[in-house]
């Protein structure tokens, strides 16, 4: 029998890596597979994030003031605060673009795809990232959607529950799952970056999408986010529960017109069950304590990505 179990073991592995040709083993997977032997990726982050009204962010020293904010809150409610050394250096600057069809297909079916660009000392660094993700109120679509990409070269799944206030008050919690893949821009052959025929090679995911070999995706509205960011520290709720957090301002390239603002702390884990009752509770608390005393700071009911399709007015579906 354990001669016959290795042997099914072998002969997934095989079968995987000739779907995923020359790809890295996902360290995500559940190990589980649905009915056509796909793994199935399990939920692995918890990603919580308050949404702020941007008018707030003027420099540096605000960020830190907001800081200090949370470090007091973390304190008063029990929850462990070590400084980030880097929250006393200058922000970090990001490109973000957002890449979808003119009449945002992508984003109407629940998908977001993001290329994201770090720059030191005013120069870029690194290989420009990318990330298709599903991201749904429906934890199950969002499990049962297979990211696993058809591409020769290195990426990363990451499966994350993504928490944000109640849409139309303060004190509570809603979840999104986003269904993650990450690699480099390296990885996609140039010339037909934009084709969303080449984009359904690379992502089985979007066939259903495609429309015609023709379409092509372009940056939403056109525009180019700057993003500002301030590491803040390190939150510990306890047993091992641990998360950092930091500050950031969406702002448009070139204008400086400010979008909107986040704080967000991210916690690992390999089990969410695995999280012991105090810690969980803990980090509930931690959350719902600072939206009370950032109420006037919050902007309910609004994303990121959001804010970003409706630059130039335009109102898509909205799956968040």
């Amino acid at each position: 029998m354990a001669k016959e179990k290795g042997s099914k073991k072998r002969n997934i592995r095989n079968k995987l890596n000739k779907t995923f040709p020359g790809s890295e083993p996902n360290t995500n997977a559940s190990g589980s597979a649905d009915a056509n032997g796909m793994p199935l990726d399990r939920i692995r982050y918890l990603e919580a994030k308050l949404i702020l009204k941007p008018e707030r962010f003027t420099s540096a020293h605000s960020f830190r003031k907001f800081g200090k904010i949370v470090k007091r809150v973390a304190r008063r409610v029990g929850v462990g605060f070590i400084e980030d050394k880097r929250a006393r250096l200058p922000p970090e600057i990001r490109e973000v673009v957002f890449f979808d069809t003119p009449d945002f297909h992508l984003y109407n079916k629940a998908f977001i795809l993001r290329r994201r660009i770090s720059y030191v000392n005013g120069f870029p660094v690194g290989d420009p990232e990318i990330v298709l993700k599903f991201r749904h109120v429906d934890e199950a679509k969002a499990t049962k959607m297979d990211l696993h990409p058809k591409i020769a070269g290195k990426y990363r799944i990451k499966f994350k529950a993504e928490a944000l206030p109640l849409k139309d008050r303060v004190g509570g919690y809603r979840l999104l799952y986003s269904h993650n893949c990450e690699f480099g821009l390296s990885q996609v052959p140039e010339g037909r970056r934009t084709s969303m025929a080449l984009l359904c090679q690379g992502f089985p995911a979007l066939t259903k999408l495609k429309e015609s070999d023709r379409q092509k995706v372009t940056a939403v509205n056109g525009g180019i986010v700057e993003e500002v960011l301030l590491p803040l520290g390190q939150l510990d709720f306890g047993k091992g529960m641990c998360g950092n957090c930091n500050i950031a301002l969406w702002r448009t390239r070139g204008d400086h017109k400010q979008l909107v603002g986040e704080f967000t702390f991210q916690v690992k884990f390999d089990r969410s069950e695995d999280i012991a009752k105090k810690p969980r509770k803990l980090g509930i608390q931690f959350y719902v304590s600072l939206q009370h005393d950032l109420k006037d700071w919050l902007a309910l009911g609004v994303t990121k990505t959001g804010t970003v399709y409706r630059l130039n007015g335009n109102a898509p579906q909205n799956n968040e």
